[in-house]
């Protein structure tokens, strides 16, 4: 399996409404690894690494998000695969 990695920043009605923790789940749930964060603009970033059809499966989700976020924006770029993960986590 050959992995990859993607950094994603959202915008929007992205915080309070348990972004971070929605992506989270969503993540392990396909398996990715990886960080997902709050930025001080109000966005959330976040980089995951997997299998490529997984990381696109969750962009899709993050387009969206969970049910009470409202995205305006979502920016992602493919990067080469930095550090390991052993998990996808929650950054404070």
């Amino acid at each position: 399996m050959e992995k990859h990695q993607v950094h994603v920043k959202v915008s929007g009605k992205v915080q309070g409404v348990n972004y971070r923790w929605a992506t989270r789940k969503e993540a392990s749930r396909l398996g990715l690894k990886g960080w997902v964060k709050n930025l001080t603009d109000g966005s959330v970033e976040l980089i995951a690494q997997g299998e490529r059809e997984s990381l696109e499966q969750l962009i899709t989700w993050c387009r969206g998000g969970p049910p009470l976020a409202m995205v305006c924006n979502l920016d992602f770029r493919w990067e080469e695969v930095s550090g390991e993960f052993d998990q996808f986590g929650i950054r404070y």
